[in-house]
This record gives C-alpha cells, structure tokens and sequence, in this order.
C-alpha cells in the first residue's frame, strides 16, 4: 500500500496582511508572469528561481514504507530559502544515495511545493543476527531496518540465501497472496527448499518459479473439498504435485 507524509518547513516570515482582494490580484499576476517565463525554457525558470514567491514552504513526501520521512527531508537539504525551480537533480541524487532508495523523483507543485517520490526496496526476509534479525531485500542486501522497532512481516530464513532472497522477492510482486503465507524458508539436501506455509510443509526445488508455486492453489482447493489432510506438498517432480497425507 502507498504510504503518504508530509513534512511542513518553516515559512518565510509574514510582513503583515495584504487584503484579500490584494492578494488574489497578486497571486493572478504572479500566475501570468509565471507563464510567460515559462513561455522561454532558456532563461524563465532562472528567473521565477529568484522570487520569494517560489520559494520552498512545504515538502510532501510520497511512497515511503519503512523510510523515515524525516531522513529523506534531512537528505534533501532544503531551506526556505531553496527555490522550487532550483534543479532537481542534486536533490534526487542525495537522496538516491540512501541505501533503502530504489528509485526517486522530485517535482515541484507551484506555487512553494516539492514532491518527492519514493520507491523503496522492500524487505523480503528476516535472517537472524547478534541481537536479534536483519531485514534483507531480494538483493541479498542487508536494510538499515531494526525489526525490532519496526515491524517487519516476512518470511525467516536461517542464514542468508541470496537464490531463496531472489526468489522470494519474485513470489512478492507475483504471487503475493502466496508470498504472505510463507512463514519460513530453508534449504535442505543442497539443492531442495523445504518452504513453511503457515502450518503445511512445502518442498521444491531451488529453481522452482513462481508459476509452479502457484499451482498449489488448485490441489489445496481438492484437498479441501474431499475434507482430507496433508502432511506435505511436494513440487520437486516434474507436472505432478504429490500429497503426503498423515
């Protein structure tokens, strides 16, 4: 789900109250004055960078999950006074640098707004750590998230396994209502991954992909239906899925 902050800076102090109608005659200037220096991509956005009226006020920061907006507003380094037609490419390049950024991009919504746009890379798995876990993303890099203090829902694996990262990061953006029931994953006779999902044991091959996972859907709905319990599903046999009963 996409997460929306909003961070407010300290605005320019007031130098009193115009009238309204003062004020939206202002603002309606300004707006044409706008627009003819935009008319001129040379030379208007230098201009309209120098007048307090686009001067920064307010940093609305979209899609972050586990990033605090309070780091990315430190990474951007604005003050009020930073213009809202300064470029935009050194304030996505600082915060690109921050680990958990996958991609960035910043726009601006006139008249004093920048936009921040975040795409994160995701914990995937829990491995555990001196103290506790570390989050890893389907990289097989470690995140600067403390489970601890942010919850973290992904599967455990018991040491890092970058094909097992892989593709649980593939079975998260493909099958992720699967993905949401894995609560373990290990490997087990070299080659062969033995997966919890909730309490049914699942074994397949490393290499398994992500539609084969899927087509446990259709057997579990049989099984269902024939009111039968299973000890085990195994994948690890070409086009069959075998059912280990009690």
């Amino acid at each position: 789900m996409k997460d929306e902050a909003q961070l407010e800076l300290q605005a320019v102090k007031a130098q009193g109250r115009a009238p309204l109608l003062s004020r939206k005659l202002t603002l309606a200037l300004w707006g044409i004055g706008a627009l003819m220096l935009l008319a001129s991509p040379l030379w208007g956005p230098r201009v309209l960078a120098h007048s307090r009226f686009f001067r920064v006020r307010r940093v609305v920061i979209e899609g972050t999950r586990y990033l605090q907006p309070s780091d990315i507003l430190q990474r951007l380094n604005v003050d009020t006074m930073a213009s809202v037609w300064d470029p935009a490419g050194p304030l996505e390049r600082r915060v690109a640098e921050h680990p958990q950024v996958q991609e960035v991009h910043v726009r601006r919504r006139l008249p004093s707004t920048l936009v921040v746009e975040i795409t994160e890379h995701l914990p995937v798995a829990l491995v555990p750590a001196v103290g506790g876990f570390r989050a890893y993303d389907d990289r097989g890099v470690a995140l600067p998230i403390d489970p601890a203090t942010t919850p973290v829902d992904a599967p455990i694996l018991l040491q890092r396994d970058d094909v097992i990262l892989r593709l649980l990061g593939r079975l998260r953006i493909g099958a992720p209502k699967l993905y949401d029931r894995i609560s373990a994953v290990r490997r087990v006779e070299g080659n062969e991954l033995l997966f919890t999902l909730a309490t049914l044991p699942v074994r397949a091959m490393a290499d398994v992909t992500v539609d084969r996972l899927t087509e446990l859907y259709p057997v579990e709905q049989d099984l269902a239906q024939r009111h039968l319990a299973v000890a085990e599903l195994d994948l690890r046999f070409r086009d069959q899925v075998i059912a280990r009963l009690p």
